[in-house]
Order: C-alpha cells, then structure tokens, then sequence
C-alpha cells in the first residue's frame, strides 16, 4: 500500500514534465524555483569552478510506541513484549523499561565543488545531539513504575563524500547519478547512567539508536531528476544505502532505500513553495553488540527498520542569487514498523546555502 501511493504520487509529479517554457529555468541560479526542497540532499550540479557552502539544522520529535502500525501502550510494553536477554532473576522476562521521548538534532556543514560542469564533489559533516526520556516499570512483573529517567549523547556523527555526476542535460530536463562513501567518523560505545528495575542506578552502554555512528563503512548510490516550467519545478531522487562490513561491536545498520517525489510552485523569482512525499524502507539491524542487553525496547536489534511515508511542506529563498534560506516541515502519514519502536511525531529542516 505505502509503495503504491508513493509511486502514485511520483507518476503526478513526473506528468507535470508536460509544462513548457521557452527558457531554461533550470541554468537561472537566482531563482528560487531551481533549488529542491531543502530536506533533499545532492539535488543538483553546479557549473565549473563554483564552490557553494551550506547549513542545515534538523530537529526530528518522537513520542509514544507502536508495534507494526498500532500503538502500544507502556503497560502492554512492559508486560508483553519479551525481553530477548531475560535470564532471571538477573534480567526480566519482559522489557521493563519503556522509551517515552526523543529529541534528535543534527548539525549539517556541507561543501560542494565543481572542477567541470558534468561533475560535482560533495563533502558533509555531522553533529548529533540525542535525548531520550524512558520510563522504569519496579521488578520483573506488574505495572507499578519507579520513575523516569533521561539520556543523552552528543558528538561527531558519520561524515559523507559524495560524487554527483551528470547523466542527460535537455534544457528543462536534468538527471545525474549520486555515488557516496560514508565514513565513521562517530562513536558507537556511547554510555549513559540508567535507572534499572530493581531501583538500581548504574552505566550502561547505550541502545543503537542513542548511538552516533553506525560505526561501518557504507556505500550510498542513487539516481536524481529535475525538471522545470515558466512557474513549476518537479524532481524526484532514489538513494540506497548499505554497509560495507560489520563494525567493531559485531553488526551493521540496515539496508536502507529512499524515495523522494516533489513539485514547487514559483511565487515570485525569489520564493516559492514546495510539496514533498518521501518513501523509505529499511531492513532490521544484522548481528548485535554484546554490551547491549538491556530490558528496553531499544536494546534488541530487531526492533528497528521498517516502512514510513512522509509529507513535507517547505519554502524557499533567494537572496541576491547567492544566498539560499530554505525550511521544510515533515509529517508522518504511515508508519509500519519491526517489532515494537518508537513513533515519529514530526520533523523540520531549515537551512542556508551560498554559491560563489
């Protein structure tokens, strides 16, 4: 169902190539129609010699859990769903610590190069600053609870190296290929102070998705379209990403594909609007870190991956054809998740960009 109403949604954007212009929108870096939604990454090429420097700053919220497409409640959590490292009466039978909240903020500097105009070169790097609320159910049984504690983690994130290289060029209609290398240049041994069900404090290594690397080389390909009116842009993006090799705690980060479909509307040369579906689909986590077996949600590898289907609304604009100010708001219409995970509320991305 969700793959069909992506595609569905990309068949009406990919129609809107019947508009037509007598100039090419897409060469005029003034106007604000050219550029993506600014929650696209490596959305175009630039011409030869240009460098261009940008900022994103993305907030995603998360709260409540849901096992597949339901929600499930804290009680339903900590009474029914097993708990894979149970060995009593040591470790409970059932998870006994149930995530409430997570805040997640990532700090994106980019870089890009042209040394021709069929190629661009691609840097990225990444700051991430994590914080989860969970809640802390008394025993091995029952619903009574000790209370909430938080965690957090913050630090250098995976960086990216990227290649974008032209594939057809026809006036209003671009396509080139993505090719990225991701490096681990994070931490996946971050450890925290947790509350545990015998009312007990203690450090713990933190579950996976509190961590700040995958900790694995991976290989990212993909393919982008753009195409442009008097007044209308479209594009739509694939990336898939794998890891290269299992990292030093023993597993990898799932396969994950993404598909992007988008149209803008010009309001003025230096603004405009644009609407967004994104479709991803990613697999389970492959082997696991030995110092990960807590009784919580988060612990077990095979509570991650899954289907989402995300609408995002943005705006952009162009200041003296150089500087680029974009923002771009995310909601979930469909979640279908491994196991039991948390649920996403919603997610902004406001950015800045300059081309010299």
């Amino acid at each position: 169902m969700l793959k069909n109403t992506f595609f569905s949604a990309a068949c009406v954007s990919a129609g809107l190539v019947s508009f037509t212009s007598h100039a090419d929108v897409g060469s005029n870096p003034a106007r604000a129609i050219i550029h993506a939604p600014i929650g696209v990454m490596g959305d175009h090429l630039h011409a030869k010699g240009e460098f261009m420097f940008s900022y994103r700053l993305m907030n995603m919220q998360m709260s409540g859990n849901i096992q597949g497409s339901d929600s499930i409640t804290d009680d339903a959590i900590a009474t029914t769903v097993a708990n894979p490292y149970a060995n009593p009466p040591m470790s409970p039978p059932t998870v006994r610590v149930v995530p409430q909240d997570m805040s997640t903020q990532m700090h994106m500097l980019g870089f890009m190069y042209a040394p021709s105009d069929n190629l661009t070169l691609m840097a990225m790097i990444n700051y991430l600053d994590k914080n989860m609320t969970l809640t802390t159910y008394q025993g091995a049984m029952g619903t009574n609870t000790l209370g909430d504690f938080d965690t957090t983690s913050s630090g250098l994130a995976d960086s990216k190296l990227a290649l974008l290289y032209r594939l057809y060029d026809a006036g209003n209609h671009h396509l080139h290929g993505n090719f990225a290398w991701i490096i681990p240049t994070g931490s996946e041994q971050e450890s925290a102070e947790v509350l545990t069900p015998m009312n007990s404090r203690m450090t713990m290594r933190l579950p996976y998705g509190m961590q700040l690397s995958s900790g694995s080389h991976q290989g990212e390909l993909g393919i982008t379209y753009n195409g442009f009116s008097e007044h209308f842009s479209w594009g739509a993006q694939g990336l898939y990403t794998t890891a290269l090799e299992k990292n030093e705690q023993h597993y990898k980060l799932g396969d994950k594909l993404q598909l992007s479909a988008w149209t803008a509307y010009e309001i003025s040369t230096q603004l405009s609007t644009s609407a967004r579906l994104k479709y991803s689909h990613t697999t389970d986590i492959s082997g696991a870190d030995a110092m990960i077996q807590a009784p919580v949600t988060t612990a077990n590898p095979d509570n991650y991956g899954g289907e989402l289907l995300d609408l995002a609304i943005g705006i952009n604009s162009v200041i003296s054809g150089q500087h680029r100010v974009a923002f771009e708001y995310q909601i979930p219409l469909n979640q279908n998740v491994n196991g039991v995970q948390m649920e996403m509320d919603y997610m902004w991305t406001l950015g800045y960009q300059v081309a010299f």
